[in-house]
């Protein structure tokens, strides 16, 4: 599946949320595909728990 369908399901199904459920089930839709998205990442390997950890390296000295 492409970006731009992915995409155009988010949004359809965001857009459903708020028409049918109001403002807070809007964004309940809209956290619960952030969550969603996270964890797709951590399961695909794109993401790893230690790179919100890592200290970042100063290289502008």
């Amino acid at each position: 599946m492409s970006m731009a369908v992915a995409g155009m399901i988010a949004g359809m199904a965001l857009g459903f949320a708020g028409y049918f459920g109001g403002f807070g089930a809007f964004l309940l839709v809209a956290a619960l595909g952030a969550v969603g998205l996270v964890v797709g990442r951590f399961l695909e390997g794109d993401w790893e728990f230690g790179d919100f950890f890592r200290a970042r390296d100063d290289r502008r000295r």
